[in-house]
C-alpha cells in the first residue's frame, strides 16, 4: 500500500468539496494551491479563493503563486515532498509542475471525456440539450484534457436542471470520484485508457457575450436550453425594447409553451402577472430576470413596478 503525500490544487466552491472529502477520508494533504486573492465587490477589497477559506479553516499549508514557473515557487512546491497532486478546477500546468510527483498528476473533470474538454463542460452539456453527462479523472498531460482516463461516472441530466443544480450534482459525484481514483493509486491497481485521437468530439466553449446572447429566433427548445446552460452564471441575456428606449437584461428561469399565435417574434404579451415572449412554436413563459441595476425577480415582483408598454419586445 503505498503512503499518499497529496497536493492539492483548485480555486473554487466545485474543487472544496473534493478537499473536503478527501480530508474526511483521512488522506495526508500536504499542501493546497490555490488563486491569489482577487479584488471583489463594490469596495474592490481582496478575497480569497473558496478553497483557500476552507484550507486555512483546516490548517493546512497554502500557496498562492501568480506564475506557475516560478523557481521559488516551484522549490515551495518540492519542499512539500509530494508523491501526488489532485487537480480541480485550476489552471493549466506547466510540466515542472505536473511531472514532479511520482505518482503523477491527476484532475477532475465535469464531463464525459473526451467530449466537452474545455472551459464550461457544465454549462454547454446543457446547452446542447444532453440528457447525460458526468465526471472523469485522468493524468495531466501537455495538452488540455487529452491525459489518459482513469474513472469515469455518468450523471443523468433531468429536463428542468440548470447549471446551478447539475454542478452540484457533478461536485458531489466528483468528489466520490476522486475518492475511487486515490484508492487505487494508494493500491497501485490503476489502469488508464487512453483518449481517441479523432477530433470530432463535443467542445465546452469559453463563454462570452457572444454565445451567451438569445436568439429569439431560434427553435424554442434551443432558447430554453440556453437559459437552463447559463444559470445562475453567467445567465443568459437579450436586449428589451420597451416604450421607445433599449436596454441589455438577463434572463434566469423560463418554460416553454407549446401553441400557434400570430405574434411577431419577440414580442412581449402580459396576462394574469406572466410574461411570455413570442417564439416560433409558442412563448417563452419568463419566471426569473434581471433588469440592469436591479435583484433578480420573478416576473410579478417585476410586474408590480414595471410597466409593459404596446411596442414591448426582446430582441
Amino acid at each position: 500500500m503505498r503512503d499518499l503525500r497529496i497536493v492539492f490544487m483548485g480555486t473554487p466552491d466545485f474543487a472544496v468539496e473534493t478537499l473536503k472529502t478527501i480530508l474526511e477520508n483521512n488522506y495526508n494533504v500536504v499542501g493546497v494551491i490555490t488563486a491569489p486573492d482577487r479584488p471583489a465587490g463594490r469596495g474592490r477589497k481582496l478575497k480569497a479563493s473558496a478553497v483557500k477559506e476552507y484550507a486555512l479553516s483546516k490548517n493546512l499549508k497554502i500557496l498562492q503563486p501568480t506564475n506557475l514557473k516560478d523557481e521559488s515557487f516551484i522549490n515551495e512546491l518540492k519542499a512539500l515532498e509530494p508523491n501526488l497532486n489532485v487537480v480541480v478546477a485550476f489552471r493549466m500546468l506547466p510540466k515542472v509542475v505536473w511531472n514532479l510527483p511520482e505518482y503523477g498528476t491527476f484532475n477532475l473533470h465535469a464531463s464525459l471525456l473526451p467530449d466537452y474538454r474545455g472551459a464550461a463542460p457544465i454549462n454547454w452539456s446543457i446547452i446542447n440539450g444532453e440528457q447525460k453527462t458526468g465526471v472523469t479523472t485522468f493524468f495531466i498531460d501537455e495538452k488540455i484534457d487529452t491525459g489518459h482516463v482513469i474513472f469515469q461516472k455518468e450523471v443523468e441530466i433531468s429536463e428542468n436542471d440548470t447549471a446551478g443544480i447539475l454542478h452540484d450534482k457533478l461536485m458531489r459525484e466528483g468528489a466520490k470520484l476522486v475518492i475511487q481514483t486515490l484508492q487505487g493509486i494508494e493500491k497501485d491497481t490503476i489502469e488508464v485508457q487512453p483518449q481517441p485521437k479523432e477530433d470530432t468530439f463535443k467542445t465546452a466553449y469559453k463563454l462570452n457575450r457572444d454565445n451567451t446572447k438569445i436568439n429569439w429566433q431560434a427553435d424554442i427548445n434551443i432558447i430554453n436550453n440556453l437559459i437552463r446552460g447559463l444559470s445562475p452564471y453567467p445567465s443568459a441575456w437579450c436586449e428589451l425594447y420597451n416604450n421607445g428606449t433599449s436596454q441589455s437584461i438577463k434572463i434566469y428561469e423560463a418554460s416553454p409553451i407549446i401553441e400557434t399565435h400570430n405574434f411577431e417574434i419577440g414580442k412581449i404579451i402580459v396576462e394574469d402577472s406572466i410574461i411570455k415572449v413570442a417564439v416560433r412554436e409558442g412563448y417563452l413563459y419568463i419566471k426569473k430576470l434581471q433588469l440592469p441595476g436591479k435583484k433578480i425577480m420573478d416576473s410579478q415582483a417585476l410586474l408590480n413596478g414595471y410597466n409593459f408598454y404596446r411596442d414591448a419586445k426582446m430582441m
